[in-house]
């Protein structure tokens, strides 16, 4: 139906209800033609009609509730949900948000066109209510500010600038100085210090600011999963990026190559670190902040959530004097923190601990930890030649990337010393293979080996919304869940809630495939038997695979089967 009839409609329901007369009609329709606004807009603003009085009528007619907007904050984590043009295109706001429902008002509730664009932005389903336009145009000027005002409020209710203050690690040289001048106004330096600080309080482990053409965005890595936060003014782009690269002692002028530092602040008396990586992209740098925050942080393995003998074998290998422990899994799956905790628990004064370590992600009393720095020599070879002749009785090695590595690890398992590392392998059986292909004897591996464990991250069911749930025979076929199983376990996920955020997670929880080096299974590396006959070996021996241990979580509505599924193989 056009625009006008519908007007017209509206306007002479607003006559027969006895709210205008027939002449005031004729003179809001000439004025909202001539200044291409609403009828309502039009009589409110001439002074024909109250517009409580319209908003109620409309209400009745659209039959959805009418929303008194002077009445109503709305929280700035809410307005980011909705970019500003998209608010004042479509003339609505969001008012609040419960779970996967988010309520907005609007001027015409009918407007199907504006629902779906808004359901496709903010990915939540939208229940509308009614708003009079005259109050509702105010409220958009009011909370869609310009660019300046908004940087400079869109995370004060965030951070007291008293809590925060940055730990200097030595003098900025003059240069530096006077080109931090230019970046150092008010609302890009409250920008930065809000960011990382709502990151830190958020959980976050990393912070991406990416620019495209038109925008910039912001998102947070929660949980392992990428969120986007919000969408800075593009005009700041430039300072934002400078600001940061002078915190972590960048050179600002170099936007040609990537660079990589720190920053050390203390928020509320807490000092936290973040490892800064800008890399150049087409349209800027794209900066990445790895949050290190040793509050968050848990040492104790026997919160992990090991099953009982996978547990009970990892403590063992790690309470041996001498042999190596292979820790192995993808960027992100927890490795360096399972091996934090493992040497926390057998940090003592008796032993002598040593580490190297790229880059060193925190700082453990008692233990002598390593940077590597492979542009002057210092590898994870040299680190660990050096480390033989330091009298140590436990090494870590960050990695073992090359057989010089893998070589000087089992000389040193061999020799009396406990060995923990990393590999990058999908699970416990293919890492021995890995190991063989990478050039070292098989009788070496299966001599050294006293325990391998696979791990992967998955998100857990947030508790506030944990609901049962159920799946598809057709899903639960695909991905090769066994029938059996599923008919005796009920499945659980989280329907979404404002402590989650909305995505039914809330907090991580570890799968791990743990392989103890058995007789049957040293002969079998040594014989170099293939990794499906080494994985039936450990099988029969008791070791649960990474979907078999997943399996186990969903059981215990830990976690959900789609997270499961993501995460691990059919076969492992």
């Amino acid at each position: 139906m056009p625009t006008n009839v519908a007007q017209d409609r509206l306007g002479d329901l607003f006559v027969h209800e006895g709210l205008i007369t027939d002449t005031q009609l004729s003179e809001g329709l000439r004025e909202a033609r001539k200044e291409g606004t609403r009828l309502g807009y039009a009589l409110v603003k001439l002074g024909f009609a109250s517009e409580a009085d319209l908003t109620a009528m409309l209400a009745r007619q659209y039959r959805v509730p009418a929303v008194d907007l002077d009445r109503v904050e709305v929280s700035p984590k809410l307005l980011r949900l909705i970019p500003d043009e998209v608010a004042i295109k479509h003339l609505v706001l969001p008012l609040r948000r419960v779970g996967r429902v988010l309520t907005v008002a609007m001027v015409n509730p009918s407007d199907l066109g504006a629902i779906d664009d808004l359901k496709f932005i903010t990915r939540l389903d939208i229940e509308p209510v009614i708003a009079g336009e005259f109050t509702l145009r105010k409220h958009l000027e009011r909370y869609y500010a310009s660019a300046e005002e908004r940087m400079s409020e869109i995370l004060e209710d965030l951070i007291d600038e008293q809590d925060i203050e940055v730990v200097e690690e030595e003098q900025e040289d003059v240069s530096i100085a006077a080109l931090q001048a230019e970046v150092n106004n008010a609302p890009v330096v409250k920008f930065i210090n809000g960011l990382l600080t709502d990151a830190v309080y958020k959980g976050a482990s990393d912070i991406h600011i990416e620019p495209y053409e038109g925008e910039v965005r912001v998102r947070y890595r929660i949980d392992g999963a990428l969120r986007e936060v919000m969408k800075p003014p593009m005009k700041m782009k430039a300072a934002l990026t400078s600001r940061i690269k002078i915190l972590s002692d960048l050179n600002i002028a170099e936007r040609r190559v990537p660079q990589d530092g720190r920053i050390k602040l203390r928020i509320r008396r807490k000092v936290v670190d973040f490892r800064v990586s800008t890399l150049p992209v087409i349209f800027g740098e794209k900066i990445v902040l790895r949050i290190l925050d040793k509050g968050n942080l848990t040492f104790d393995l026997g919160k992990f959530g090991f099953e009982p003998k996978a547990e009970k074998d990892f403590f063992h290998a790690i309470s041996q004097p001498y042999g190596m422990v292979l820790v192995t899994g993808p960027t992100g799956s927890g490795k360096t923190t399972t091996l934090y905790s493992a040497l926390s628990r057998i940090n003592t004064d008796e032993v002598n601990i040593m580490t190297a370590e790229d880059p060193v992600e925190y700082n453990l009393h008692g233990i002598n930890q390593v940077l590597v720095r492979n542009e002057i020599g210092m590898t994870f070879a040299a680190a660990l030649k050096a480390f033989l002749r330091q009298d140590p009785n436990i090494i870590m090695v960050g990695e073992i990337r090359d057989i010089e590595t893998g070589g000087t690890a089992i000389k040193a398992a061999l020799t009396g010393h406990l060995v923990l590392s990393t590999l990058h392998t999908n699970d416990c059986p293919s890492t021995i293979t890995r190991l063989i292909d990478m050039g070292l004897e098989p009788f070496n591996v299966a001599s050294a080996l006293n325990l391998l464990t696979a791990q992967r991250l998955v998100r857990r069911i947030c508790a506030n919304c944990k609901v049962e749930t159920s799946y598809e025979e057709e899903f639960l076929r695909a991905a090769k869940v066994p029938l059996d199983w599923v008919a005796d376990t009920t499945f659980h996920k989280g329907e979404g809630c404002d402590q989650c955020d909305g995505s039914g997670y809330k907090g991580r929880q570890g799968l791990y495939e743990v392989m103890a080096m058995s007789p049957a299974l040293r002969k079998a590396v040594m014989e170099e038997r293939g990794t499906d006959e080494l994985r039936d070996i450990a099988l029969d021996e008791g070791m649960l695979t990474l979907r078999m241990d997943g399996l186990k979580k969903v059981e215990r509505g830990i976690t959900t089967l789609e997270e499961v599924i993501k995460e691990t193989s059919a076969q492992g």
